[in-house]
């Protein structure tokens, strides 16, 4: 039967839109998982039209589970006769089903993308003097989701004397509180540009002493 065929090509279609619609977010997991931090922030420009796609992929798989459940007329019927009786699974609600949970689960990836990145343990940093602990604050562009902060914080964790790091996607910034003779400043914007996002060279503000 013809609608039930063209159900699983409009559930293949919901699946790949909703694909696109966390890109921004899946790519850096990605990027970590591959050791090519650099293209992390390579689908941050689809950010913006998120919402949209979400939508479109509700809309896309709502259409496709009206094709597969909606009352069949006796000339559909009878126009089945004449096809193979048993449609393939493909073409099945098990199919169907099995992509609407995995577009949901796509679309909520960066709701626990974060539990994709390992936790960074500073235990071993030793601080000699007071003095020579210092926080910053950068701001950081691209950033679209908490996926996007882990990744920061995990780059920025790599250097030595680091205390601690946090980002926000949400307020586009970056703080890092270190030991200034273990790590510079440099090598904080260096490590942060490196995952593809970019400092924010006129927005660097809080330098401080602690």
């Amino acid at each position: 039967m013809k609608t039930q065929g063209s159900s699983g090509k409009w559930a293949g279609t919901g699946l790949l839109v909703a694909i696109t619609a966390s890109l921004c977010c899946i790519t850096p997991v990605l990027a970590l998982l591959a050791g090519t931090s650099g293209i992390a922030a390579t689908f941050s420009f689809l950010e913006p039209a998120r919402p949209y796609l979400i939508g479109l992929t509700i809309a896309i798989l709502g259409f496709a589970w009206y094709q597969k459940l909606k009352p069949v007329n006796a000339e559909a019927i009878d126009c089945d006769c004449e096809e193979d009786g048993k449609p393939s699974f493909w073409q099945s609600k098990s199919f169907l089903g099995i992509v609407t949970a995995f577009a949901l689960l796509m679309l909520a990836f960066p709701n626990y993308a974060h539990l994709f990145y390992p936790e960074n343990n500073k235990a071993e940093v030793m601080i000699i003097k007071e003095a020579d602990i210092e926080t910053v604050t950068l701001g950081v562009s691209g950033m679209t989701c908490t996926g996007c902060e882990e990744h920061i914080k995990h780059a920025v964790t790599e250097l030595p004397g680091i205390i601690e790091v946090e980002a926000s996607y949400e307020a586009a910034n970056t703080t890092v509180k270190f030991d200034k003779t273990k790590s510079s400043l440099e090598e904080i914007k260096a490590a942060i540009n490196s995952t593809g996002y970019k400092v924010k060279e006129d927005q660097i503000g809080e330098f401080r002493e602690d």
